[in-house]
């Protein structure tokens, strides 16, 4: 099942994984396994990735990196086949995104001559990239009747949904908040009137899905196994200029 519907569906260049993950999350229906199973599997695939990073293991590294992509993909694609959407998912899956990311950027300054001001600016980068992307994905399937688990404007804390618990839900937001509130509301400032836009071409969102987080991790994998590492941290710093040029963009349209 897609996040949208057929006639807005885009080239999305950070969802490479989703065939895979289909295929994962169908094996899965008639079994006790659940999306949260899923996404324990994407979190111990991401250690695994930072550990082959650390111990100079790269072409393992990319792929436990790519398997952590498309893992992170079935989680959704089960709780769509299963019919079992949760915010508890929903927010484990985003902390759980967040705090690989900077591990995977502080193994990769452990390997390398960069500094830690400059991993962190990149992780502040990564993560700033990341929400753009998601904050006009959000816009496009809440404007066209999408998938809506996600919301424009997390500020307040959901009602959970049923078969979880509310308490569950109340922690979860609270560490998503602490995650992802000053990045949420950088984007917001940057292009607060997105969430009034009614128009957001396939070609655009195309062009933003390079700011996803399936297709960071492909660039950090073929960076890595190019022998490129010292160039990671480097090319997210410079790649997040293009976060004013689609908002640019985006708004001239």
């Amino acid at each position: 099942m897609s996040k949208l519907p057929k006639a807005y569906q885009f080239i999305d260049l950070s969802d490479y994984g989703r065939p895979v993950a289909r295929v994962i999350a169908r094996s899965l229906k008639n079994t006790s396994f659940t999306p949260v199973h899923v996404t324990i599997g994407f979190i111990i695939s991401g250690l695994f990735a930072i550990a082959c990073i650390i111990y100079g293991n790269y072409v393992a590294a990319a792929f436990f990196l790519i398997f952590k992509s498309i893992l992170d993909a079935a989680d959704g694609e089960l709780a769509r086949v299963k019919e079992t959407p949760s915010y508890t998912g929903r927010y484990l899956d985003s902390v759980a995104d967040v705090i690989l990311n900077l591990m995977i950027l502080i193994a990769i300054w452990f390997i390398t001559e960069s500094s830690i001001l400059h991993t962190l600016l990149a992780f502040a980068g990564l993560q700033l990239q990341g929400t753009l992307y998601n904050y006009y994905y959000v816009i496009l399937r809440n404007n066209c009747k999408g998938d809506t688990t996600s919301r424009i404007f997390e500020d307040s804390t959901p009602d959970a949904m049923e078969g979880e618990k509310q308490s569950v839900v109340n922690i979860l937001f609270r560490l998503y908040k602490l995650c992802y509130g000053f990045f949420d509301k950088t984007i917001y400032f940057l292009d607060r009137s997105a969430a009034k836009a009614d128009k957001f071409p396939k070609w655009l969102m195309t062009a933003v899905s390079t700011f996803g987080l399936g297709f960071q991790l492909l660039i950090i994998s073929l960076m890595l196994v190019a022998g490129w590492k010292d160039y990671i941290i480097p090319f997210f710093i410079v790649y997040t200029i293009m976060i004013a040029v689609f908002i640019g963009i985006r708004k001239m349209l």
